[in-house]
């Protein structure tokens, strides 16, 4: 059986029963490294004076996982510089937030060198590698100058951004080259992968794009839209526990008959959580019926706190908070609750469930796994409305959504009105569409998905499994069709 080894910038092995709950995505990537034996590699999340390579092994439940430590300049420059203040903003379309310093790029740079120089004698020769996110764009490359030939695979959780901004960064070709080295390269949804293409055709003039291909420096490289997914049937098992009907009840007792309207997000600018509030003050103040007849509750626990802009998000989110209560709030009701701290995930199924309408309004997301969340939460006799950005992932998938932009306070305010008055039957009828698809395209099926192309070495021409509803909202105009491949290992699911 062809082994599988993972890399990602942070390490999660799998807890076990009756821990605390963990994320879809590690559950499923460590199901896959279960069934083929394979090693989940990563920076272990702590610092060491000075960087000596020593790969920490453990095994937890059948995953064996390998860590290392990164110096105190390293993380500063690799984690907190290139990857959270150039990267993420730059790939969220906040050119404004963009950092370009050399000192990050030269960290970047470097921990993905110690990442290849301490994986390497991991690998033996038949291993599928599998490589995660924007942390770890260059380490394909590296592996490859290393005279690694393994079959290997990234996998974007970010969107990837429009040429004309993508260009801003100094070393934007130098990035999309290191990528080059891959043998498939996975993106959220068609749109992302329409503005990945648009780009080498724009910068790579040499390169040839047909279909999935890309024929450019004597290599041939697959690419594919394969959106990611929740596991549905456990978090509908969640969603039905004693423990989440306990938060459903004591959400909506605390609610004193009121409606309950929706928000998790990590408290990040991506999430349009600025917006989001004045979309929500707008219904109050266009709809005055709805004042002490509903409550907004946020959840955002705070996140790269070390990082200017995520402290300024977060000041002035408490000053919007503030305003909005001190303008519409009476002595019996509180319209906006902006709670800054984490919930386990089976105590927000049960809030889920209880909420008659969910805001999932980022102003630029990969995919929003939140949203399919909260769809699997829903009771099918009496779901509520996902609300959801024309401009996260997601939307390809979940077109029963209603859909708006989140840089309209109008808009927003439309759509939570059209949510709370929506009849019974139409509530429904959205929900089962929503909810086939989550249970359908769900994180086994992408997993599936990914590493059947991954271990396929004659990449198939497949017609996409959803494709784009429009044409990307930039300047990036190229299609392309998905593509999978024939399957090389065995996995759950």
């Amino acid at each position: 059986m062809t082994r599988l080894v993972i890399v990602s910038n942070r390490v999660s092995p799998p807890v076990g029963e009756g821990q605390a709950n963990q994320g879809g995505l590690a559950v499923a990537l460590s199901s896959a490294l279960q069934a083929t034996h394979g090693i989940w590699f990563g920076w272990s999340g702590n610092e060491t004076e000075h960087f000596t390579g020593q790969v920490n092994f453990s095994r937890n439940h059948g995953v064996t996982t390998a860590t290392v430590d990164l110096e105190p300049q390293d993380v500063e420059e690799y984690y907190n510089g290139f990857a959270n203040r150039t990267l993420w903003p730059l790939f969220h379309d906040r050119t404004d937030l963009a950092e370009f310093e050399r000192n990050f790029a030269g960290g970047y740079a470097r921990v993905n060198q110690r990442f290849a120089e301490t994986l390497l004698p991991l690998i033996t020769d038949d291993d599928l590698l599998w490589v995660h996110d924007y942390h770890l764009i260059p380490l394909g490359r590296e592996l490859r100058q290393r005279d690694v030939k393994n079959r290997t695979g990234f996998f974007l959780h970010t969107p990837w951004p429009v040429a004309r901004l993508l260009t801003s960064m100094p070393s934007h070709r130098l990035l999309v080259e290191s990528l080059f080295a891959y043998d498939l390269l996975g993106f959220q949804c068609q749109t992302w992968l329409d503005s990945f293409l648009y780009y080498v055709q724009d910068q790579f003039p040499e390169a040839r794009v047909e279909d999935n291909l890309i024929h450019v420096g004597g290599r041939t490289v697959q690419v594919m839209a394969c959106p990611i997914g929740i596991d549905a049937s456990e978090f509908v098992d969640s969603a039905i526990s004693v423990e989440a009907e306990d938060a459903r009840q004591a959400i909506l007792h605390s609610m004193e008959g009121r409606t309950l309207i929706i928000g998790v997000d990590r408290l990040d600018y991506s999430k349009g959580l600025e917006q989001r509030f004045h979309g929500y003050s707008r219904l109050l103040q266009d709809h005055p019926e709805f004042q002490e007849k509903v409550t907004f509750l946020q959840i955002a626990p705070p996140s790269r706190e070390e990082v200017g802009s995520y402290q300024d998000i977060r000041r002035e989110l408490d000053a919007l908070s503030g305003h909005i209560n001190a303008e519409f709030a009476t002595a019996h009701w509180v319209p906006l609750r902006y709670v800054n701290r984490g919930y386990d995930r089976t105590l927000l199924a049960g809030m889920f469930r209880a909420a008659r309408a969910a805001l999932v309004t980022p102003l630029r997301d990969g995919m929003n796994l939140v949203a399919k969340e909260y769809v699997a939460a829903q009771n099918p006799d009496d779901p509520g409305v996902l609300i959801l950005s024309r401009f996260a992932g997601a939307a390809e998938q979940m077109q029963q959504a209603l859909l708006v932009n989140p840089f309209s306070p109008e808009e927003l305010a439309d759509a939570l009105q059209q949510a709370l008055r929506m009849p019974l039957e139409e509530r429904r009828k959205r929900w089962r569409s929503l909810m086939d698809r989550v249970e359908k395209e769900d994180v086994h099926w992408w997993l599936r998905r990914f590493l059947d192309a991954l271990g396929n070495d004659e990449p198939e021409r497949l017609t996409p499994a959803h494709p784009s509803p429009a044409p990307p909202s930039n300047d990036d105009g190229a299609s392309t069709s998905e593509t999978g491949g024939g399957p090389k290992m065995t996995l759950p699911g």
